[in-house]
């Protein structure tokens, strides 16, 4: 088996693909206008080393007739979802369930109707990770035969991670996990 960081005529490992998206993360982040992030900041970001154990497959169970409900956000604010599903996975021979979740508000924005919101906190939060939780970005078209490819090397912070005056929802409490997740985004460094 081939290292991950090594390339074979032209294709893209693992590590450079995560460094990619990572690369276009920060790139779109400190140019959205009105942003939390400005461009000298750019090198405050950091991330744990690419690491394909975070990268898993997990069985996904829809959840039918959800009722919509407030996630509290850390402005105090709260903004309405509703659960679309769990998923059951293993990190480390550990078993754990999230649940994903569709915005109310964005399933009127024809944009964003397909999105999905993995929120979640772990055992890493207010040590090295942002002490409010990460998000990871799903879509619909991302569950094939109930099952979804879920990489947490992909976890980002919240805007509230880098400014205040932002509502940033809270995961809920059913998706605290108690393992570390050593892969994403780690804590901004102000």
């Amino acid at each position: 088996m081939l290292p991950l960081a090594f390339s074979v005529q032209g294709q893209t490992t693992y590590r450079d693909s995560i460094a990619e998206f990572r690369k276009k993360y920060i790139s779109d982040l400190v140019a959205e206008s009105g942003g939390p992030v400005k461009a000298n900041q750019a090198k405050n970001f950091t991330f744990f080393p690419a690491d394909r154990s975070y990268c898993v497959w997990a069985d996904f169970k829809e959840t039918p007739g959800a009722v919509p409900f407030m996630i509290p956000t850390h402005s105090g604010k709260f903004k309405p979802y509703k659960e679309y599903g769990k998923l059951t996975f293993h990190i480390h021979d550990t078993m754990l369930t999230l649940s994903i979740y569709q915005s109310i508000d964005l399933l009127k924005d024809a944009q964003y109707k397909n999105y999905l919101f993995l929120p979640f906190k772990d055992l890493t939060n207010y040590e090295l990770t942002y002490g409010g939780g990460r998000y990871i970005d799903l879509v619909l078209s991302d569950i094939k035969n109930n099952k979804v490819l879920i990489d947490f090397n992909k976890a980002y912070n919240p805007y509230c991670a880098y400014a205040d005056g932002y509502s940033c929802p809270i995961p809920p409490d059913e998706n605290r996990l108690h393992i570390e997740i050593l892969a994403g985004e780690k804590m901004f460094i102000q």
